[in-house]
């Protein structure tokens, strides 16, 4: 049965050789990038891959359907630059599409923050749904935090992806602007409305969240830092949708300017 990779990339130079590498198993790989600077579309396609290149970016789920849409593969596997299928996962993933049981399958995700594995904090085992059946899955339309929808129940792989998403402060730092933008906007075009009190007590509440209830503390201060940055990302999104709510609420006045 022929599997597609398929990944979205945007300047993963550092990224994209050993992800290829990693999924070597299949039997194509598409990529849909959107304006990489840095020679990564070079690499790409020195490896093997397909890219396509469209001249604009409607967002992260609208962005992985166009990778979608491009696959050939009976079984398609979403991945990201900055995660690393392992040989265990792979010998996993072409034993199940040999002989399946399910049109989908979500696997675990182990995700490093800074040089630490985070194994609380709500961060793992982090099951997402990644391989499926070409026919039987479709990405949701969100700008950000897309998953792919289903209409099946799924299976679940017992071999974790790894994912360096977070590999130092000033990724962490980029993606927070970026995740948070996409957040605020994806929040606010869904009705919802925000102030600063509010964005103050949900950062409160995803530090609690993450530290305690999701017992983040076992990860020590990995896992107190996981907590902080949770808390960060969450005021931001939210102090932003703010903003948003206050922009807008600014041209719906009357003018007060002197005719």
């Amino acid at each position: 049965m022929k599997l597609s990779v398929i990944i979205i990339t945007k300047n993963e130079a550092s990224n994209i050789q050993a992800c290829l590498e990693c999924v070597a198993f299949a039997n194509e790989w598409i990529i849909v990038d959107s304006g990489s600077t840095d020679g990564t579309v070079e690499i790409a396609r020195s490896l093997g891959a397909t890219v396509i290149a469209p001249p604009d970016w409607p967002g992260f789920g609208p962005q992985k359907s166009r990778a979608l849409a491009a696959a050939q593969g009976e079984w398609v596997l979403s991945v990201d630059a900055d995660e690393r299928i392992s040989p265990a996962l792979a010998t996993e993933i072409m034993a199940v599409i040999a002989a399946p049981k399910h049109q989908s399958y979500a696997i675990p995700r182990l995700s490093n923050y800074c040089g630490y594995f985070i194994r609380h904090s709500g961060w793992y085992p982090d099951y997402i749904v990644r391989l499926f059946l070409r026919a039987e899955g479709r990405f949701s339309p969100d700008l950000v935090h897309e998953r792919v929808v289903v209409t099946a129940p799924s299976g679940k792989l017992r071999h974790p992806i790894i994912n360096y998403s977070y590999p130092d402060d000033e990724v962490y730092l980029r993606k927070l602007s970026q995740y948070s933008s996409l957040g605020a906007r994806q929040a606010y075009d869904a009705g919802k409305r925000s102030g600063l009190g509010k964005a103050i007590l949900h950062a409160i509440s995803a530090f609690l969240r993450s530290f305690f209830f999701k017992r983040g503390f076992l990860d020590g201060r990995a896992g107190l830092m996981v907590a902080i940055s949770t808390a960060e990302s969450t005021y931001h999104k939210y102090f932003k949708l703010m903003l948003l709510s206050e922009a807008a609420k600014a041209e719906m006045l009357p003018s007060t300017r002197q005719q």
